[in-house]
C-alpha cells in the first residue's frame, strides 16, 4: 500500500481485525471466531505522579487502591498489557538493595513505603489475566521536577563522577562505561526477580537539548568531557556524536542479550521519539533523535535488538509534516526482521475519534503494526465504559468490541502449549482441566447463534458465564502468546 493511500482511509476502514473469509468463518454457529491477535498496552506513568500514585505520601492502602482500580479499568476496557514506570530517575518503586525509594511514593526519597509496588501489580496484572511490563529510564538520574532532598545512597552522592548536571537535570553519563553498567545491573535485577512479562525502556538516551540563549537556539553541550577525553587518549576514532551513539548501541545491545540469556520469555521493548531523522520519510520534519539524543532506533530495529517497537507517534493523521501514518509506514519499512511494532500514541492529548482512526491505521498496516501503546492512563480513568462520548467508553464499546490476545512472538519460539483436556458444559459453567504451561485461557462460548469470549487467567479452570451455553471451546495460551490447539 502507498503512503498516499493511508491518508485517505475511511472511518471504517482497517478497523476489523478479520480476513473477509474469517469473518465469514465467525458467523457460523459451528464454529467460533477467530481471537483478534493485538498488543493493546497502557504506559502509567510514575514520574511526577502523572498516573500513578495520584499525589505522593498516600497510605498504602490507598496506592494499593488506586493501582488495582487501574488494573480493574484496563480489563474492562479490553486492554491485555500495563506498562508501569518503576524506575523513573535512578530510584526505584520496587524493593531494591541497589538504589533508593522513589519520592514519588512517600514524598521523600529513600523512605520506604510499607510494601513492593511491583510485586503486587505482577501479581494482580496476572491475576486478572493481563501482561505487566516494567517500564524504566536507563540514564535520567534526578527529574526537574524533583523536591526530595536526595539520599545517601543515590547515584549523584555515591559516584558523582557519573552523574552530569544539564540544566535542572541530573543525568547519568552513558559515556561513562561504569554509569552504563549500573543501569544495566539495576534493570536486571529486576528481571531476575520479578515475573515480568517485559522490560521497556522509553526515549531519554542522551536529555533533550536545551539552549544557552532561547532567542539564538545556541545549544547547551552535555557535559561529558572527561569520558570523551579518555576516550580519545585511548585512541578512539570515532566524531564526538558517533562516539555517543555507540555507547547507546552497546547498551542496548548488551540489555537485549543479557535479558534473553536470563529470561528468554521476557520481551524488551523500547519507545524511542516517533522522527528517527527529519526527511525520512521526505515530507516529515521535526526534533532529530539520532543526532540529537543520540538514538540510532532504525539501527535498534534492523539489528533485531529489541522484541517489540514503539516508537512515539504522538501526532495527527492529518499533520503532514509529522503525520502518523506517513511515519508508520515508514517504520513498518525499516522492520526486516519483523519485530513487533506497535506504536505509541497520545490517548491523553487527542479527542476520541482521532485515536480510534490512529488504531484504525495501525490495524490497516496489514502483517506489521499489530498492536499499540496508549499515553497515558490519565484520560482512560475517566467516563463510563458505555459512553462512547468519552475516550474510555469509545474504547471499550467501539475499538475494541472483543478481547485481543498478545501477539506471538516467533522467534522466541514456536512450540504450542498443549491443549486443555476434559472441557465440558454444565449449563452456565464451563470446566476444564488445568494446562502447566498456560499464561491465560481463551474461552468461547455459544449461547444460540451469538458466540462470546473471555480472556482469563492461567491459574482458571472454569468459568461462569451467566447464560445458557450451547458450546464451548477452551485455548490455553503460553508466555510467549503460542496458543494450542482448541477443545
Amino acid at each position: 500500500m502507498k503512503r498516499r493511500d493511508f491518508l485517505t482511509l475511511s472511518a471504517g476502514a482497517g478497523a476489523a481485525l478479520m480476513t473477509g473469509d474469517e469473518q465469514a468463518h465467525a458467523q457460523s454457529n459451528q464454529l467460533p471466531p477467530p481471537i483478534a491477535r493485538e498488543f493493546r498496552g497502557l504506559w502509567v506513568a510514575s514520574v511526577n505522579n502523572i498516573d500513578w500514585p495520584s499525589k505522593p505520601a498516600l497510605p498504602p492502602e490507598q496506592q494499593r487502591a488506586e493501582l488495582i482500580a487501574l488494573l480493574e479499568r484496563a480489563v474492562r476496557l479490553k486492554l491485555n498489557a500495563v506498562l508501569l514506570q518503576v524506575r523513573p530517575a535512578c530510584d526505584a518503586l520496587y524493593r531494591s538493595e541497589k538504589e533508593p525509594w522513589s519520592e514519588y511514593l512517600t514524598g521523600t526519597m529513600g523512605q520506604d513505603p510499607g510494601w513492593d509496588p511491583l510485586a503486587e501489580a505482577v501479581k494482580e496484572a496476572h491475576d486478572r489475566g493481563i501482561e505487566l511490563h516494567a517500564w524504566v529510564n536507563p540514564f535520567r538520574a534526578r527529574q526537574s521536577g524533583a523536591k526530595s532532598p536526595v539520599t545517601p545512597n543515590h547515584l549523584s552522592m555515591t559516584h558523582p563522577g557519573w552523574v552530569k548536571t544539564y540544566g535542572n537535570l541530573q543525568w547519568l553519563d552513558p559515556g561513562e562505561p561504569d554509569a552504563s553498567k549500573h543501569s544495566i545491573d539495576v534493570l536486571m535485577d529486576i528481571v531476575r526477580r520479578y515475573d515480568l512479562d517485559g522490560l521497556h525502556v522509553d526515549d531519554y538516551f542522551y536529555p533533550y537539548v536545551i539552549y544557552t540563549d532561547e532567542k539564538s537556539k545556541v545549544e547547551k553541550p552535555f557535559p561529558d568531557e572527561p569520558a570523551w577525553k579518555r576516550y580519545k587518549l585511548s585512541g578512539g576514532k570515532l566524531t564526538r556524536s558517533d562516539w555517543r551513539r555507540k555507547n547507546i548501541d552497546d547498551f542496548i545491545r548488551d540489555l537485549y542479550q543479557k535479558i534473553k540469556v536470563e529470561k528468554p520469555h521476557v520481551k524488551f521493548g523500547i519507545s524511542p521519539f516517533g522522527i528517527w531523522r527529519p526527511g525520512f520519510p521526505p515530507q516529515i520534519t521535526g526534533y532529530d533523535s539520532y543526532a540529537k539524543l543520540y538514538g540510532d532506533s532504525r539501527k535498534w530495529m534492523r539489528e533485531g535488538w529489541a522484541d517489540y517497537f514503539s516508537p512515539q507517534l504522538y501526532w495527527k493523521i492529518d499533520q503532514a509534516g509529522q503525520s502518523f501514518p506517513i511515519l508508520l509506514i515508514w517504520w513498518s519499512e525499516q522492520n526486516a526482521r519483523k519485530r513487533h511494532l506497535w506504536p505509541g500514541i497520545y490517548t491523553s492529548k487527542y479527542p476520541p475519534l482521532e485515536i480510534e482512526y490512529q488504531i484504525k491505521v495501525a490495524r490497516g498496516l496489514s502483517g506489521s503494526a499489530h498492536g499499540h501503546l496508549h499515553f497515558s492512563a490519565v484520560v482512560l480513568k475517566k467516563g463510563m465504559e458505555d459512553d462512547t462520548n468519552t475516550m474510555a467508553g469509545r474504547l471499550a464499546s467501539v475499538v475494541y468490541p472483543e478481547p485481543a490476545l498478545v501477539p506471538p512472538c516467533p522467534w522466541l519460539g514456536s512450540e504450542l502449549p498443549p491443549a486443555p483436556r476434559g472441557v465440558r458444559v454444565s449449563g452456565e459453567r464451563i470446566t476444564w482441566q488445568s494446562v502447566e504451561k498456560a499464561f491465560v485461557y481463551a474461552v468461547q462460548w455459544r449461547t444460540g447463534e451469538r458466540w462470546s469470549t473471555v480472556i482469563l487467567p492461567g491459574d482458571h479452570a472454569s468459568h461462569d458465564t451467566g447464560a445458557q451455553v450451547d458450546q464451548a471451546v477452551v485455548t490455553a495460551v503460553d508466555r510467549l502468546g503460542n496458543a494450542s490447539e482448541s477443545r
